[in-house]
């Protein structure tokens, strides 16, 4: 769980209060403020204000349902915005699998000629990568994609 505090800041276009990501466990259930906005996903390359709504959380797949679906579900990218005005806060609960467990897609999802998009890994693999790099680098995912294991020109880790 997360509780992240914003304070307002006079010039909000000059900063985030998170930058651009998806996250790295399997669900976040959100508890926006009810009265300041800022939480945004994007949408077809824009970025789209979420808007609170009284007595409702924002639930956003997070990378692992991603990998664990095949690609079916997308994890969200989103981000936190400051307000100039009004401070505001927000509750984050996070759905994650155990350090040991072994992500891969169900055998149902990889039959009848549709290849496992990622690679097997460990929740604990994946955690560890997706913070050795910046949150709003490309998609922590595609580097556990199978194309980029076989491809010839790709780089070795």
């Amino acid at each position: 769980m997360a509780v992240n505090y914003y304070p307002k800041c006079p010039e909000p276009e000059l900063t985030y209060g998170l930058p651009a990501h998806t996250d790295p466990n399997a669900l976040t259930i959100l508890l926006q403020d009810p009265y300041v906005s800022g939480l945004q996903v994007q949408k077809d390359g824009k970025w789209i204000a979420v808007d609170p709504k009284p007595n409702a959380f924002v639930i956003n797949i997070g990378d692992q349902l991603q990998a664990l679906s095949n690609g079916r579900y997308k994890s969200v990218w989103h981000r936190a915005v400051v307000n100039s005005n009004k401070e505001r806060m927000s509750v984050a609960s996070f759905l994650c699998p155990c350090n040991s467990v072994l992500i891969s897609p169900p055998e149902k999802l990889i039959a009848d000629g549709s290849p496992a998009v990622y690679r097997s890994y460990t929740y604990d693999e994946y955690y560890k990568k997706f913070w050795s790099r910046n949150l709003d680098q490309e998609h922590c995912l595609e580097l556990f994609e199978r194309e980029r294991e076989t491809c010839p020109n790709s780089p070795t880790v």
